[in-house]
């Protein structure tokens, strides 16, 4: 439900600016727990699926 927040894509822009910015600066952590390589996208699907993950997941180049 993000665009009812976020109206216009120069809303959408400054506030993920801020959000990068606090990362960056480390006053927010963001915790991986999941990584897949990305010829293997089908698998993180798979497991997301079938409630195996938890946290915040990426795909490697």
């Amino acid at each position: 439900m993000l665009f009812n927040f976020i109206a216009t894509c120069q809303d959408l822009l400054a506030l993920a600016g801020e959000l990068f910015g606090v990362v960056s600066s480390g006053a927010v952590r963001v915790h991986v727990d999941q990584r897949y390589a990305l010829k293997d996208a089908a698998q993180p699907h798979i497991d997301l699926e079938n409630r195996k993950t938890t946290g915040s997941t990426i795909l490697l180049p």
